[in-house]
């Protein structure tokens, strides 16, 4: 059954409300997401605790308890006070546009490399915001020696997050060294190389299909492909080029 979310958009710039609103929409049913709702705020400065007013807050309550929401998502990234103080006032998940996408990526990452640089993209983004909740990142049980004096187990749950960071990112370098001597032997081929650059779902891989008979993964999604791909494309004058095609854009594309 699909979780149930209500889409949340705060700002001074009504010109972009219903496109934000429209594109965050699209995102959460890629993320299998049902989309039941929508809440507005115009608003010149975001509040340090909510984000949102504290009417919007109340508003926002009500509209979750009469959609049976799951889940809040919201255009704008949320601290990580303010994520707390939404889910204790609405008793659901309260993510942001960042998350959302984040946990798209995840889910369309296909190469060991990709599934590594979004895993680290996540531990990137949840290191601050970790809360109690987390405790379950730990798979050492209570017991002796499990915890040092005085070590909240929040404090260890960061620990083990940072740890795995590091070894992520030491796997990752390993990886980067076998793209560069790879892309070190593209180079000595005498061949340009073009991308195929554009919004996420505009129809780059269905184009190199349709360029170098390619049977890419093609479907009506955002970010259906993530991992970059290259193939032979026979030019009309007879000469050869490598085309790339490249992960999509998207506003607010977050940083990590």
């Amino acid at each position: 059954m699909q979780e149930r979310a209500l889409l949340v958009w705060a700002g001074a710039d009504n010109s972009q409300r219903a496109g934000s609103l429209a594109e965050l929409g699209r995102l959460a049913r890629t993320a299998e997401l049902t989309v039941v709702g929508q809440l507005t705020q115009d608003i010149k400065k975001h509040r340090p605790a909510t984000l949102i007013g504290k009417g919007k807050v109340e508003e926002l309550v009500a509209m979750v308890g009469r959609e049976s929401a799951d889940v809040v998502i919201f255009d704008d990234a949320l601290s990580p006070a303010q994520r707390r103080n939404l889910e204790a006032a609405t008793a659901v998940k309260v993510i942001d546009r960042s998350q959302l996408i984040l946990d798209i990526f995840a889910r369309r990452a296909r190469t060991s490399a990709g599934k590594l640089q979004v895993e680290l993209a996540q531990l990137d983004y949840l290191l601050p915001r970790l809360t109690r909740q987390w405790t379950h990142l730990s798979r050492i049980r209570g017991g002796v020696g499990t915890k040092g004096p005085g070590e909240t187990q929040l404090e260890v749950d960061r620990q083990l997050v940072r740890r795995r960071i590091a070894r992520l990112k030491k796997r990752l370098a390993g990886l980067d060294r076998t793209r560069r001597l790879n892309a070190q032997g593209r180079r000595a081929i005498p061949y340009p190389t073009v991308a195929l650059v554009g919004y996420t779902n505009a129809g780059k891989s269905s184009l190199m299909n349709a360029l170098t008979g390619s049977e890419m993964y093609v479907a009506d999604q955002l970010f259906a492909t993530l991992d970059s791909t290259v193939r032979r494309l026979e030019l009309p004058s007879g000469s050869t080029a490598m085309l790339v095609d490249t992960v999509g854009f998207v506003s607010k594309l977050p940083h990590e």
